[in-house]
């Protein structure tokens, strides 16, 4: 890990700033050289014990309606949106980088999950869809197709589950595995609305809204629903928490 590291990640970050930061991010970014070492020195530390700073556990949410019309007394209608600290989301990135290759590998990710790697979207996701319906078509069959979608899906993780998984089908362990272990544990978060405060809610399950290495680590603990749809002869394509079952039949 090195400072130039840290520099490019600081420039690439947008400036807006999250209502738990000490500094505001357009500081951090015109000041990347004489904050870059402080950032690298706190994200060394934090590697090398397997530690993620204690500070940066809470989130403060704040609740949006999903869209226009709704009922507003209704707390389902309401998104929560989840605001963490920059540097804590930079720490994030700085050990994403060094986690993606291995947890996105083909032998061990689900090769029908478009959602969290490169070169994979919501286009592959369709074409993979459409491909299998058309082929079906061409064959004079019909396609059955059923959608599943999970609510709330990053509040479904357990943390005990996917460290299991991490370890055993990722090879995940040492420093790394305990600094995710770390990472996950005692999160704390709280609602705030206008000039009211809630107080702070412990999260003993689910990955961090609006973190960074969250999304990926929820593509990691779901990764097997792909071999268990498979292994009942069902074709699936996923992407994030949305699945889809195809299957052609005469």
């Amino acid at each position: 890990m090195t400072i130039f590291e840290v520099r490019k990640l600081l420039a690439s970050i947008p400036r807006k700033t999250s209502p738990l930061d000490v500094l505001p991010v357009s500081l951090l970014k015109d000041c990347a050289e004489f904050f870059a070492p402080a950032i690298i020195t706190l994200a060394n530390l934090s590697l090398q014990t397997g530690k993620f700073p204690a500070r940066f556990k809470s989130a403060q949410v704040l609740p949006l309606l999903k869209k226009a019309g709704l009922d507003r007394l209704l707390p389902v209608n309401y998104r929560p949106i989840s605001n963490l600290s920059t540097v804590s989301k930079v720490l994030e990135r700085l050990l994403l980088a060094r986690l993606r290759p291995n947890l996105t590998n083909p032998k061990n990710f689900s090769k029908r999950q478009s959602a969290y790697r490169q070169g994979h979207s919501t286009e592959t996701a369709l074409l993979d869809v459409l491909d299998s319906v058309h082929t079906a078509t061409d064959s004079k069959e019909l396609t059955l197709l059923i959608g599943l979608d999970l609510s709330a899906a990053f509040d479904t993780v357990y943390h005990s589950t996917l460290t299991k998984r991490l370890q055993t089908e990722f090879g995940v362990s040492g420093t790394a595995l305990s600094w995710i272990q770390s990472y996950l544990q005692d999160r704390t978060q709280f609602v705030k609305l206008g000039q009211h405060r809630s107080s702070k809610t412990t999260l003993e399950v689910g990955v961090p809204h609006g973190s960074v290495i969250g999304p990926l680590l929820f593509g990691v603990y779901c990764s097997p629903v792909a071999d268990v749809i498979a292994s009942h002869g069902v074709r699936c394509h996923q992407y994030a928490d949305d699945t889809q079952l195809h299957q052609a039949m005469n």
